[in-house]
């Protein structure tokens, strides 16, 4: 591969550099490979990259993109590719949490893009999964074994349609039993989802244990509809604990025009910094690897 790499300080993300300036879709796809399922976050900086060839690299990559109906967040369609989205349509903090870990299917990767960087702040924040766990308190960790997280939402008809993408109640009931998430229909036509994810799981390989799920950013932006599953609440103490553990092992990326992030969202945990300007343009792809994984 015609590529430097090395680590951003003691970090977990491995970066390949374009010391010999040639074009991205000339890498060693092999090599990628291998880099990725050792450390399960690459940072591609310093190639010439426009929307057309990000998405000509990751095609090469990647199987099974989604468009993200279902998702927490609003996100804006770019070029009208429903896999290519924006990530800032709100600029506050998102905390460290697995790509849509409130419902069984998951992105098994993701890729994030810069189009345009902040004129300052707005660092794309990571940790890895496996260390996380193993700074976890043994308390904790017993807790998290015993009781599993549980989503209650409640949702007008309106934002269901806007969020599933579907007026169709029939599609509705059959996307939610294709994720175990149990759906009640109101009178009104509003709907309450519910659905239990593990805090922790078992790593791909079976020999580590990763938390990963979608806890702070939920406590953080919308805490009554998390609790456990017996509907006791998640203590404060723990909550802490879980964002003290992020900001002692988080890494910060800060952005550079024509960045290409690829992230493992089985063990990879991601989120971000508050920004203010309008300059910043991050986009993502959800998808799954086109390599045994």
């Amino acid at each position: 591969m015609n590529k430097k790499t090395h680590f951003i300080s003691t970090s977990i993300v491995k970066e390949i550099n374009n010391s010999d300036n040639v074009s991205i879709l000339e890498l060693d796809q092999e090599e990628i490979i291998s880099l990725f399922k050792a450390n399960g976050i690459l940072l591609f900086r310093g190639f010439d990259v426009d929307v057309d060839i990000f998405k000509e690299f990751t095609n090469l990559l990647s199987i099974d993109f989604i468009n993200y109906a279902g998702g927490a967040f609003s996100r804006r369609v770019i070029n009208g590719d429903e896999t290519l989205l924006s990530v800032n349509d709100f600029k506050s903090e998102i905390k460290l949490h697995g790509e849509m870990y409130y419902q069984k299917n998951i992105p098994l990767m993701l890729w994030f893009f810069c189009a345009n960087p902040p004129l300052e702040d707005g660092e794309t924040t990571v940790c890895d999964g496996r260390q996380f766990f193993n700074e976890i308190s043994s308390s904790t960790k017993e807790l998290f074994s015993k009781k599993k997280l549980k989503f209650n939402v409640r949702i007008s008809q309106e934002d269901w349609q806007k969020k599933y993408q579907t007026d169709d109640l029939n599609q509705l009931e059959e996307m939610c039993r294709k994720n175990n998430t149990h759906l009640t229909v109101n009178e009104d036509q509003s709907i309450l989802l519910e659905y239990i994810s593990p805090a922790i799981i078992p790593s791909r390989c079976g020999k580590y244990k990763v938390f990963i799920n979608s806890l702070l950013p939920t406590k953080q932006l919308n805490p009554k509809i998390l609790n456990f599953e017996d509907d006791s609440e998640i203590p404060e103490e723990v909550v802490s604990e879980m964002n003290e553990i992020a900001e002692k092992i988080t890494t910060e990326i800060s952005w550079q025009k024509g960045d290409i992030l690829m992230i493992d969202n089985t063990r990879i945990l991601h989120g971000r910094r508050s920004f203010a300007d309008d300059q910043k343009d991050i986009y993502i792809r959800l998808c799954s690897p086109a390599f045994s994984f």
